[in-house]
């Protein structure tokens, strides 16, 4: 292969995310059995040049394709791999979990999670002395979740892990490997109710007034105006997209994996056909990063946060996922029902939208001025 050629593949595309390509590649040398042996030794594989990496990311099967397989064994193969490869105790009794929620057609990420968390706890369980599984308490727990927390996790992170250690040890005490004791009172963690941040009207003007590449005006858009979330967007394939009737059809989500339909507005149908012009025919994905394949969250935030700094918002504290919360809030106060947006946004529990209601409450806010321009008028009794 022609060295110009090759760097020619590097410069073509300037958002590559490198550290998602090192782990990508990390994986890819565990998994491929075809590796020549100058790339199979750690220290020929770090003098590559970058543009060599790139090609060979390109063609060698990655950790993320693994899990899209169709092929569920494979991913299957891997996640117990990593456990057989590890120095826990009790491996069988693990992988019987990990096979249970494999044939409940649980998603990759969704098992390989239950394991990385079980590897977590365990890990903890046995210092400073190795105990097995059996031996569980439920003050194993307690001191599992204060170690947690001492690590400065926030705490929706720790009330995640926590929801699947328990699923693995209630599948234990089918089992009757625990007895129920150990899960008899449930250990909770109260988490705040933070509302969620938009970005204001102004900001909105004046981040988009800076976004001039259709790929990037297009991307800001379709998040702003459909709601979708940051991974439903870069998932999405062109004929996922309905120009005519101004829809994407989002058959799975990652997230719930339900599906919905998401609208979009004019602004963004402008923008879309600009990048539909531009873009590479042959790409599958309606956003794609190196190689056609799907663009990295890593790639989507630089572009969002480098806008972000030339419009002079950078100290807002505004994440990409905001673009979402904006669109959500805009719609409620353009008066469209709670019913409707939470279809819209795919949400399963209808408390979560009401968070938007708390955030976009019109009417509080006219009775609250109202009261106080009584007040300032000294309309109300009563002794200061």
């Amino acid at each position: 292969m022609p060295i110009i050629y090759l760097i020619f593949l590097w410069k073509r595309e300037k958002e590559v995310d490198m550290d998602q390509i090192r782990q990508n590649e990390y994986y890819s040398n565990t998994l491929s059995s075809k590796t020549t042996q100058s790339h199979q030794d750690s220290e020929d594989h770090e003098v590559v040049s970058l543009p060599y990496q790139i090609y060979l990311h390109s063609f060698t099967e990655t950790k993320t394709q693994l899990f899209r397989c169709q092929d569920r064994s494979k991913w299957l193969a891997f996640i117990l791999q990593q456990l057989s490869e590890s120095n826990l105790l009790d491996k069988e009794l693990i992988e019987q979990y990990l096979r249970h929620q494999y044939r409940r057609m649980c998603t990759a990420r969704t098992v390989e999670n239950a394991y990385t968390t079980i590897h977590s706890f365990l890990t903890h369980l046995y210092s400073p002395t190795h105990r097995s599984l059996k031996e569980i308490k439920r003050t194993d727990l307690e001191a599992f979740v204060e170690h947690e927390q001492d690590r400065g996790l926030k705490g929706s992170t720790v009330h995640v892990q926590l929801a699947r250690l328990r699923a693995f040890l209630h599948f234990l005490i089918d089992q009757e490997v625990l007895p129920s004791e150990v899960l008899s009172r449930k250990l909770t963690i109260k988490l705040p109710e933070a509302l969620p941040k938009a970005v204001v009207a102004g900001d909105v003007k004046q981040l988009l007034s800076v976004v001039t590449p259709v790929r990037d005006r297009a991307l800001l858009l379709l998040l702003l105006r459909t709601g979708m979330r940051i991974g439903e967007l870069l998932h999405t394939k062109v004929c996922d997209v309905d120009m005519a009737e101004q829809k994407i059809m989002i058959y799975q989500a990652p997230k719930t994996y339900l599906g919905r339909v998401v609208y979009f507005s004019d602004d963004a149908k402008e923008a879309l056909d600009g990048w539909f012009k531009e873009r590479n025919p042959d790409a599958e994905f309606l956003f794609y990063g190196y190689g056609n394949r799907v663009m990295s969250y890593g790639g989507a935030r630089a572009i969002f946060v480098k806008y972000l700094k030339k419009a002079g918002l950078a100290d807002k504290g505004y994440t990409i996922h905001c673009l979402r919360h904006t669109c959500a809030s805009e719609l409620l106060n353009a008066g469209m029902r709670l019913e409707c947006l939470q279809k819209l946004l795919g949400h399963t529990n209808a408390e979560i939208t009401r968070r938007y209601a708390r955030l976009t409450d019109k009417t509080r806010e006219e009775e609250y001025f109202r009261a106080m321009e009584r007040i300032e008028r000294g309309e109300i009794d009563g002794d200061y």
